[in-house]
């Protein structure tokens, strides 16, 4: 009788190895569709929409990864899901309160897009340490970090996790770098976020639309002391490359390079372009749509002076 007894609990033990493999299978199989889904996001021109679809996203990753925590699919999503949410929609939050002269306002928006960004990078980290350990060993300094980063990350499937976790990286310290508290350890990290980034460029120049180099030529035109040839040539690659379709290149390249310059004259080329009527790339909306929204207001006169220090009627 006993052999019999034990295969009653021995069964249900089976059975319930089997449902929990199969849930987790259905669970996989969900996640790795709305990821291919998802791009449709960038093809929907109407920001507002575009901003609630952006934030109910959000919470369905985030319960995807609860579900499934070792899923790299949802790992994706949310390093890149939370860096564009931040980016198109808080920090032109921030500026929209900077223009407005209102403080508070400024450093609670700051406060939620350091907030995305951290989500963003802890999701990009776990989703490279996945593949690689290491990391907290090699960011000590910047050879043995780049070292790191090419001994591990050399195939252009790698290229999303990197970019994704760089560029989150940077702009954190992009919209921190003015707090008292926080700044100057921030911004003694950057090179954390540039090393991935320059990775990925390595690996795959391309990738989102020559996003990287973008990234890279903001970044080399930080200050007024900075890289600004190089910034300048990165920038006129990205343009070369991707021939007007993806204006938030023009852009950066007027926010940043011609910013720090005080080249009014490519500022308002730059601005111009990007605000030229018309529908450049259907796949591409939403981030056109960003990148008109803010050329709009940094063509004020008010934006030209303060954050350029350019005589906007010169």
């Amino acid at each position: 009788m006993r052999p019999h007894v034990l295969a009653v609990p021995l069964c249900c033990l089976l059975s319930s190895l089997a449902a929990g493999c199969l849930k987790q299978i259905l669970t996989d199989g969900q996640i790795a569709a709305t990821r291919r889904a998802s791009v449709v996001l960038d093809t929907i021109g109407d920001y507002e929409l575009a901003r609630s679809a952006a934030q109910s996203g959000l919470v369905q990753f985030e319960g995807m990864h609860r579900l499934a925590p070792g899923n790299t699919d949802a790992l994706f999503m949310l390093a890149k899901g939370w860096t564009g949410y931040a980016y198109a929609f808080v920090e032109d939050e921030i500026e929209a309160a900077q223009d407005a002269g209102n403080d508070d306002r400024t450093d609670y928006e700051r406060n939620r897009a350091r907030m995305a960004y951290d989500r963003a990078v802890s999701y990009g980290l776990e989703l490279m340490t996945a593949q690689a350990d290491g990391f907290d060993r090699a960011k000590k300094n910047q050879g043995s970090l780049s070292k790191w980063l090419a001994d591990h990350f050399a195939s252009k499937d790698d290229v999303q996790a990197l970019f994704w976790t760089g560029y989150a990286w940077m702009e954190r310290v992009n919209v921190m770098q003015g707090d008292d508290a926080e700044g100057p350890a921030l911004v003694a990290e950057l090179f954390i976020g540039v090393a991935m980034v320059e990775r990925a460029v390595a690996l795959d120049p391309s990738f989102e639309h020559y996003a990287g180099i973008v990234v890279l030529g903001g970044y080399h035109a930080r200050t007024g002391m900075a890289e600004l040839d190089q910034s300048k040539q990165l920038f006129d690659v990205a343009m070369a490359k991707t021939e007007g379709k993806t204006l938030l290149v023009p852009f950066t390249y007027a926010s940043t390079y011609a910013c720090m310059k005080r080249d009014g004259a490519l500022y308002r080329d730059m601005m111009n372009r990007v605000l030229q009527p018309g529908d450049p790339d259907a796949d591409q909306r939403l981030p056109n749509a960003v990148a008109k929204r803010r050329a709009r207001r940094w063509l004020s006169k008010k934006r030209m002076k303060e954050r350029c220090g350019m005589d906007p009627f010169a």
